[in-house]
């Protein structure tokens, strides 16, 4: 029997634009899971959380270290596995760049900033050694295809047929707004988590908006609905105008725009900057320059560039990295697909949760003492969240051999 090692990540960008609550509680939650039912060892879940002074601060670069020491040590038959609460950000693909799964760059957003691109964690699962399986969960906007090049087992971020772009279209039409949650399942969510007294809900208690006892009465109606509304349901997604200002925050430059992130992360994170991006961005400079590499010839500047139009395109085809075979040995489990947003639900009583997280937790405390594999795991989480109101759609990335595994072991 193999070693079973993990890394876990929850970030809550306290005190920005793109504040969250329930990431660090996600972590707590897994970490728990993993030891009492799993098995795993203490010392061997690293957990990276940036409200907590005892773990490593969660930047680009160290989740990068992290896993690339949970994939380098593993051997054949190791469980490996990697759990993600945080923000997801999507990027338009670079003109003439890689034939990327979904049409887009799926990225992690570390606290730093320091982007974690779908191409940097395929090629880390095609590290994975044969024998070794290693399981990533992403609760996160935009987290489908997070592991470009894995087979769409159930999803549609890499099936963009007309016929299911016009039924997400009609289900945005209908629903309040992606990875939210509809009028009645904060109902719901409200009265779940309200608390009792003599066996009754109660109800109207608190309110972060003043009304409370002195207030005139109102219908039961009227006050589930301002509790369900202190439920705090927030969906993860971090818009690009917003990541654009957290990242002139973060590196002093105010003149970073949308078309100079990538650039802008180069200069900035240096040889700690996603590989992919390294590579355009060198292939990039390195044409204008002649053959010396950015780094070499400039390695003081730190002036954004945009890259875009035909440099862009020559750029992207000459920095894509050498064939190598698809990624065998991973399963990714996301928490909505790549066109989706997902949930981070405050209760009235301030507890705070990743919809996906929650789900997890929950179908696995119906399973007790039985396994389940990847494939129930995601079938049973999205009914639990359709019927709870979510619109996210959870989504599972594998070889076929891996759908019917069971979750993590």
């Amino acid at each position: 029997m193999g070693r079973k090692r993990a890394v876990l990540v929850g970030i809550n960008y306290a005190g920005t634009e793109g504040e969250l609550k329930g990431c660090l509680n996600d972590v707590a939650r897994m970490r728990r899971c993993l030891v009492d039912r799993f098995g795993f060892d203490e010392a061997d879940i690293r957990v990276l959380a940036d409200a907590d002074p005892s773990t490593p601060q969660p930047t680009g670069a160290n989740i990068r270290l992290e896993l690339e020491r949970l994939v380098g040590d593993a051997r054949p038959g190791d469980t490996l596995f990697f759990h993600y609460s945080g923000h997801g950000l999507q990027l338009p693909i670079e003109t003439g760049g890689d034939d990327d799964d979904t049409g887009y760059d799926e990225c992690i957003v570390p606290c730093d900033m320091n982007l974690i691109k779908d191409q940097d964690f395929t090629e880390l699962v095609q590290k994975v050694p044969d024998g070794c399986l290693f399981t990533m969960v992403s609760d996160s906007c935009h987290s489908g295809g997070l592991i470009d090049k894995t087979k769409e087992q159930i999803g549609s971020s890499t099936k963009q047929s007309k016929i299911q772009q016009r039924e997400r279209e009609l289900r945005r039409q209908q629903a309040p707004s992606p990875g939210t949650c509809s009028c009645a399942s904060l109902l719901q969510i409200a009265l779940r988590h309200l608390p009792r007294r003599g066996g009754q809900r109660i109800i109207g208690s608190r309110s972060r908006d003043g009304v409370g006892e002195d207030q005139p009465p109102r219908s039961q109606a009227e006050l589930l609905a301002a509790d369900a509304t202190r439920a705090g349901i927030k969906n993860r997604s971090l818009p690009l105008s917003t990541f654009v200002e957290m990242l002139r925050e973060r590196t002093g430059k105010d003149d970073v725009g949308v078309g100079s992130i990538r650039t802008t992360l180069f200069h900035h994170f240096g040889d700690d900057a996603s590989p992919k991006i390294r590579r355009l961005v060198n292939a990039m400079l390195g044409r204008r320059h002649g053959s010396a590499t950015a780094s070499e010839e400039h390695p003081d500047k730190a002036k954004p560039e945009r890259v875009d139009g035909e440099g862009e395109a020559a750029a992207a085809k000459q920095g894509a990295p050498e064939t190598r075979p698809l990624p065998r040995n991973g399963v990714l489990i996301s928490g909505c697909q790549t066109d989706e947003t997902s949930a981070d639900a405050t209760t009235p009583e301030g507890v705070s949760y990743g919809a996906l997280s929650d789900a997890i937790q929950s179908v696995l405390a119906e399973e007790r003492r039985g396994k389940v594999t990847n494939m129930e795991l995601v079938r049973r989480a999205r009914e639990l969240l359709a019927k709870q109101g979510y619109t996210q759609q959870p989504g599972l990335y594998c070889r076929d051999k891996h759908a019917n595994v069971a979750f993590i072991c």
